[in-house]
Parts: C-alpha cells; structure tokens; sequence
C-alpha cells in the first residue's frame, strides 16, 4: 500500500520574551475537524512549496506576520488521522523570530498568547500531548514520531527522540 499522507506544517510561534506561545482556538467553523482544539499555527503544504515556505505561507495568512527565523523541531506522521480514515504527515517548527504584530483572529478562531507551562492543559488532540512537550524540551534535539490514529483517537505512538548528548 502507497502511503499518500496530506503533508503538513505546525509552527509554535515564540513570544519576544520566548515565554508564551502563539495558539489559535479552533471554534470559527462548526465543520472543523479539530473544533474546540486549541492548536499551533500552520496547514498544508501546497505544491511547489517546501516545507519552511510553506508554513511562512500559512503564518502571514493566518496571524499577519511574517517569519523570519523557524527550526525543525521534529516529525509526526498520524496514520488514520482524518475522519474518513486518511493519513497526515507534519513537519514541527518553532518560530523564534518573526516581524510584524499577530492578527488577534484568523479564520479558524482566535489566536492568543499562552504561557509555555499552560499548553500541555489546553484541550488539544489526544494525541498532541505525546509530542507537544518534546517541541519545548531544551534537552531534545529532535524527534520523529508515528502516532496512529482509529476512531478519532490515538492508538499509542512508536519513533525517536533525539536527546542532546545522545
């Protein structure tokens, strides 16, 4: 079987002050797959872009601004992720530097500041919670995760995490 995942960017912006993170609470559309997620910032890859413009892309539509510094953080490939059963794959950036000042709202839903340590507290995916924290752990250097999906729930996960030193 091919394996034909949607490719995907997530982004967590930083704060100047690298304390608070940039998150969208999705409640705009009542289609939303992710409704009531509170999420970081990013989409799709279109064709013809890579991956960091693509999600430089999704930052100036979404939050009016305009990335200037992002460092791959990791992969996450979510098998049965979709509702009717499809694949996604998702490169994870943190965005440390950018120019300009966030719009207070896209069109998924507001867009707020949040502290680091609250993140983890926030309704997300279930399945968030096996990656999210790596994303901030100043001791990973990068990880690479698989984290199945069935029924609109993770399953487990299974991959590596690449530890400074390792």
């Amino acid at each position: 079987m091919v394996y034909q995942p949607d490719l995907t960017t997530l982004g967590f912006v930083l704060s100047r002050d690298r304390q608070s993170v940039l998150m969208v609470h999705r409640i705009a559309r009542e289609s939303d797959e992710q409704l009531g997620k509170w999420n970081g910032l990013g989409g799709k890859v279109e064709s013809g872009e890579d991956v960091w413009s693509g999600l430089a892309r999704e930052l100036r539509e979404e939050a009016g601004i305009k990335a200037t510094s992002m460092q791959l953080r990791g992969t996450v490939s979510w098998p049965g992720f979709h509702s009717d059963g499809g694949d996604v794959f998702g490169m994870i950036f943190i965005v440390d530097e950018y120019e300009g000042q966030p719009d207070a709202a896209s069109e998924e839903g507001p867009l707020e500041w949040k502290k680091i340590s609250e993140i983890p507290n926030l309704p997300m995916f279930e399945g968030d919670k096996y990656f999210v924290p790596l994303v901030f752990d100043p001791e990973v250097s990068s990880f690479h995760l698989v984290i199945p999906y069935e029924f609109g729930e993770p399953t487990g996960w299974s991959g590596h995490i690449e530890r400074i030193g390792d």
